[in-house]
């Protein structure tokens, strides 16, 4: 991500300043033992300082590999330490050869992982900066050093963590809003007329009835599916649907359909599922109650559950109709229906009165 940009630059620069530090340590100092030695490790310093400044601006190269190699590299400038210094390791004012250039790795892994990585980065690094302390019975172990190792790869890591969240919103909200832009060009585009066509189908449609009036009813339903999708509705969280927005679709001059002005927001596949049984039960209503029949379907939501009924006008089911259907192997009712909804961990309901029609009602845990 861009975001990471400035974390290495960072870290480039922290690198090169704590490199000049190890280096003018090196110089002042005159009690080492094999000061040879010593500047051997400055100059692997400064090699890897190059080749990591230029690995890490490089995205494809910022993988787990690079700062794997990153700290092993630090440990072993570390560790050489003792073969530099010599008995004079310990003394008061000496520091490892490398000193605060150890640190550059647990910046590297933090940014690179977050703060899991670069706590554990921080550990492995204290570990060894400890061990040379403790190889010396005679000097006191400070653990200030390995203290800021492990908290600097906390703190980055979090702060590394929240600015890759930060810019994926931001991201996202420009997705939106470029979405946005595209749906209502597409609104002005098509208002005048592809919706005119579909609304004008639908109409003459109805008024010559037979197949015109399947026609036209078809036509009234991509017509509101089509408004629905050029006017826009709010942007769910990933895998999660708005179960209004399926509904809607089977809206018709024959099917009115009521949502809550809040989303029923649900797991896509139950959402899809529900809408499914849904339409059943209307293809129901449209073969058994004739042309002509209304259907109304309400969906509501309240105590962890959402419930969507399905209610007509028709003549009813007459008693033991539907088990009749299922022996004769008709399993409309039976498989559409009850055996979606058995499967999203919901009940089913029929209430139907001859002569006043029916009501299925389907209730899933929200």
């Amino acid at each position: 991500m861009a975001i990471e940009g400035p974390f290495w630059r960072a870290i480039a620069v922290f690198r090169v300043a704590s490199l000049v530090y190890a280096t003018v340590l090196m110089a002042q100092y005159r009690g080492y033992e094999q000061p040879m030695l010593g500047w051997l490790v400055i100059g692997v310093m400064a090699l890897w300082t190059a080749g990591a400044t230029f690995a890490y601006s490089v995205r494809a190269l910022r993988r787990w590999p690079l700062p794997a190699i990153d700290l092993l590299t630090a440990l072993a400038c570390l560790l050489a330490s003792p073969y530099v210094q010599g008995a004079g390791q310990g003394a008061a004012g000496t520091l490892p050869v490398p000193a605060t250039w150890v640190a550059a790795p647990v910046l590297a892994w933090a940014v690179y992982g977050g703060r899991r990585a670069g706590t554990a980065a921080g550990i492995v690094v204290a570990a060894g900066d400890l061990w040379l302390r403790i190889r010396e019975p005679d000097v006191p172990i400070m653990i200030n050093g390995a203290v800021l190792l492990v908290m600097a790869g906390v703190v980055v890591g979090h702060v590394a963590r929240l600015a890759k969240q930060a810019e994926a919103r931001m991201q996202r909200a420009f997705e939106m809003e470029a979405a946005q832009r595209e749906r209502e060009r597409l609104a002005r585009d098509i208002h005048d007329g592809v919706l005119q066509v579909l609304a004008l189908v639908q109409r003459r449609g109805r008024r010559l009835g037979g197949e015109a009036a399947e026609l036209g009813r078809l036509a009234g339903e991509q017509e509101a599916a089509l408004r629905e999708l050029v006017s826009g509705t709010a942007p769910q969280p990933e895998g999660a649907t708005d179960l209004r927005t399926l509904l809607t679709r089977h809206g018709s001059p024959d099917v009115t359909i009521s949502t809550p002005a809040t989303p029923l927001v649900l797991p896509t596949e139950t959402a899809r599922s529900l809408a499914a049984a849904v339409g059943a039960a209307l293809d129901n209503v449209r073969a058994h109650c004739g042309p002509g029949a209304r259907a109304w379907v309400l969906a509501e939501s309240g105590d962890g559950t959402v419930t969507v009924s399905v209610r007509d006008d028709g003549p009813g089911i007459p008693d033991g109709r539907l088990e009749e259907a299922a022996g004769d192997g008709r399993m409309g009712v039976a498989r559409s229906i009850r055996g979606r909804v058995a499967e999203l961990g919901g009940e089913v309901s029929i209430v139907s009165v001859h002569g006043q029609g029916t009501e299925i009602e389907i209730t899933l845990p929200a």
